[in-house]
């Protein structure tokens, strides 16, 4: 099956990771970038709607009509905000977009990037975890073909990339050494994009996916089929 997927978050660094990936996926025969501002790139498999408010998707909501996948790259840092407007930028942009796109695609696979220590519990201390938490039960219950959670850690971005956090040029050195004593933890975006890719395709067992998932499913040939069950 040919993926027809949504990505939203392009001008971030996780999704324009996840954008190059679809991009360079002979199973994306298209792509629709939804996004506040114009990623940058050009390719005959990309079409860019620009939305600046996505707590109201009527104007486009007629163009997020004929896809079979949705890559939910979209996210802002909890740093300094307080939980009423976390929730709002995070659990309701994210359930809003989600409960837009359900009726029209209902052949649709939604994957949703939340982050390492989202709990899902909702016992948490951490404001923003208990928010991520709340988006993923939410999304889950929604109703879509099949929907993933996707918990990246420390990521490496892919070469090339124009957008990435300000930070990351003082601390990519450490992937490698990362990667070696700290393996669950530690991943590309381009093994998130490949992984996004295979279970919008393939069933997987796990509908909460840690690092080693996310790197497990990257791994495997294309065509081979994800497991069904941990045996």
């Amino acid at each position: 099956m040919k993926l027809r997927a949504i990505v939203t978050g392009a001008t971030g660094m996780v999704g324009e990771g996840v954008l190059l990936e679809c991009l360079n996926s002979p199973e994306v025969e298209q792509v629709l970038s939804v996004s506040r501002k114009p990623s940058g790139l050009r390719h005959p498999k990309l079409r860019e709607i620009l939305h600046a408010d996505f707590h109201d998707l009527t104007p486009i909501q007629d163009q997020l009509t004929g896809y079979n996948a949705c890559f939910f790259c979209l996210g802002v840092s909890s740093v300094g905000m307080k939980e009423p407007e976390y929730r709002r930028l995070t659990y309701d942009l994210t359930l809003h977009f989600a409960q837009t796109l359900l009726p029209h695609n209902p052949g649709l696979t939604f994957c949703y990037v939340s982050g390492a220590g989202t709990d899902g519990s909702l016992k948490s201390r951490q404001m923003w975890a208990r928010v991520k938490g709340e988006t993923e039960n939410a999304l889950r219950q929604l109703g879509f073909q099949d929907a993933y959670m996707f918990r990246p850690g420390f990521l490496k971005a892919t070469p090339g990339q124009r957008h990435v956090l300000s930070y990351y040029k003082y601390f990519s050195w450490l992937y490698p050494v990362l990667r070696a004593v700290t393996p669950k933890f530690v991943s590309t975006l381009s093994e998130v994009g490949q992984a996004m890719i295979r279970v919008a395709q393939r069933e997987y067992f796990r509908k909460v996916l840690e690092v080693s998932d996310i790197v497990a499913i990257a791994k495997m040939q294309q065509r081979q089929p994800l497991p069904a069950s941990e045996g």
